[in-house]
């Protein structure tokens, strides 16, 4: 790694867990744009999914708190 990398990966580490999944997309999307209109199609196919599941019963509901405690414990 160069000092530039270590630098930044460095700075990275003190990032709270959601900026630094933030940084990771961001960085992955720079390789290639042409795909994002494929992964934008499947995320929000995903979040369909998601919400006829909850719908459904098949997930609990949870307090935002423990998901937030959840989310910074990582």
């Amino acid at each position: 790694m160069t000092v530039l990398v270590e630098h930044v990966f460095k700075a990275a580490l003190d990032l709270q867990p959601v900026e630094r999944t933030e940084l990771i997309e961001k960085l992955f999307q720079s390789f290639d744009r042409s795909s994002s209109k494929r992964i934008d199609s499947a995320w929000a196919e995903e979040v369909e999914s998601r919400f006829d599941a909850f719908d459904r019963g098949e997930f609990k509901e949870l307090p935002e708190a423990e998901v937030f405690a959840r989310i910074y414990k990582s």
